[in-house]
């Protein structure tokens, strides 16, 4: 397919498309979010299995798990800045090979080495994968036509992150925790066929720019040395000096990196986007709803140590979620139309505090607390459902178009962090309470830090997202 005509607007070339989206597109698209956010998300609920079969140690595979979203995290920004420089699409399927080959080290893996690359490998194919997507979803779609087509992409992400711990249970127990990611590798390849025959789509730049290379390597610092204090210091000891030093170099380098980052040109990270107050609020509320990804590690590690469930059983506890998540996304795009953004990201938001709230209520017996932890994931799912599509409307509809790529970054490098600390956090909080007092009080704990990640998303949503925004597909 050809495109029409090329116009310049102060020195940037916007590409015109006379390609319009298709849903061979939508569905290729689809395929490489669950690549991420079903498979590589699933090593959430496979904890015990991983330790067996391997043989780490627990601090090993809380790193496998958080690495993935830090690197991921860390790159995506980047990752989005360049596609919007040398395509799009181009990006995408770059991701989609690294998720390749990350998932097959891991079906070699016979201890740490493989695992832990194997896991980076995949964070870094998130980072190509969420952004570029959503770009392409930007560049393709119009009004309610993008509305739709960022209902699947979040059908992909939320979704997929309710799949993973049924899905993730069952392989594990039934097949082998291994088998999901040669699940991974088959998804990966269908969503490279599907989208090969996509134009290419990019922004042509007439001014030349140099890659912000010393505000990656700052960030990168900063963020290993963030996620390694949380990760670590409680078994090395949080009046260490090497604990000290770690949180020295995290203030240190969060304070440089802004005053470098501020005037750029080619800053990693445009922070002029964050004067846009739907905007801001949407990716603010992201990073912290992300967090809440904590709530699945510490509700499917307490019910596999705390009540004697197998990985399969504890999945099954979050079908309410699967369902809930995939059932209301699609609801969510029509809410949006009708009243605007911020009513269904107050009203998710609110279900989503009461849903893992309740996960905390350790103290009831076997067969209440089952029941009242399967409502909590239902009433989670059905939250995030809702909320999920006026947030990433949201933070498309108020980027410009010539940055969307590096906008998107952002938004879903808040998705990752948020997903990161959260899980990092809250598996800290569960080891430091549980060496101490006990699984049931280390649930609660971990639970209690969750509801504290949603009650600040909320306030975020109250403060910082106009009324309308969005409504009928507008701006």
């Amino acid at each position: 397919m050809k495109f029409s005509k090329i116009t310049e607007i102060r020195g940037v070339c916007f590409v015109e498309k006379a390609y319009k989206g298709t849903n061979r597109l939508i569905t290729g698209i689809v395929f490489g979010v669950l690549t991420f956010w079903l498979f590589a998300q699933a090593m959430v609920n496979v904890v015990p299995a991983v330790r067996a079969d391997l043989g780490v140690a627990p601090a090993t595979v809380n790193i496998a798990i958080s690495i993935t979203a830090l690197f991921s995290g860390i790159f995506i920004v980047a990752a989005g800045g360049i596609a919007d420089k040398i395509g799009r699409k181009k990006i995408t399927n770059l991701g989609l090979i690294l998720s390749i080959a990350g998932s097959l080290l891991l079906v070699l893996a016979n201890g740490a080495i493989l695992l832990i690359i194997g896991r980076i490998l995949q964070g870094l194919s998130g980072a190509c994968i969420m952004p570029s997507t959503i770009a392409l979803m930007k560049a393709y779609f119009e009004g309610a036509e993008r509305q739709r087509a960022l209902s699947y992409w979040s059908i992909g992400s939320w979704g997929g992150s309710g799949v993973c711990s049924l899905l993730g249970g069952a392989i594990a127990t039934y097949m082998g925790w291994k088998w999901i990611f040669i699940f991974s590798i088959i998804f990966a390849v269908l969503a490279l066929w599907l989208i090969k025959d996509t134009p290419e789509s990019k922004v042509e730049n007439t001014k030349k720019t140099k890659f912000d290379v010393s505000g990656l390597i700052v960030f990168i610092i900063t963020m290993v040395a963030l996620n390694i204090f949380i990760t670590q210091g409680s078994k090395i000891g949080w009046t260490s000096w090497i604990t000290i030093v770690l949180a020295v170099v995290t203030i240190i380098g969060a304070l440089v990196f802004i005053k470098v980052e501020k005037g750029k040109s080619n800053a990693l990270i445009d922070f002029d986007l964050f004067k846009n107050a739907p905007y801001s609020g949407a990716t603010v509320s992201n990073f912290l709803l992300n967090a809440v990804a904590g709530t699945l590690i510490v509700a499917n590690t307490y019910v596999q140590e705390g009540r004697g469930f197998t990985s399969f059983q504890s999945g099954m506890l979050s079908i309410g979620y699967l369902i809930a998540v995939l059932s209301m996304i699609r609801v969510g795009e029509k809410i949006l139309q009708k009243v605007g953004a911020k009513k269904p990201m107050i009203w998710g938001t609110l279900l989503t505090i009461i849903g893992v709230g309740v996960m905390g209520l350790t103290f009831l017996p076997d067969l209440v607390y089952t029941v009242v932890v399967f409502i909590g994931y239902a009433l989670f799912g059905l939250g995030l459902g809702i909320y999920a599509t006026p947030s990433t409307d949201t933070a498309v509809s108020n980027a410009p178009d010539d940055k969307i790529g590096a906008a998107s970054g952002i938004y879903k490098m808040a998705s990752s962090l948020g997903g990161a600390f959260g899980v990092a956090i809250s598996a800290t909080v569960y080891a430091m309470i549980s060496n101490t007092n006990g699984v049931h009080a280390a649930a609660t704990g971990g639970i209690i830090a969750n509801v504290a990640f949603a009650a600040i998303a909320l306030l975020s949503i109250i403060f910082m997202i106009p009324n309308n925004t969005g409504k009928k597909g507008l701006k």
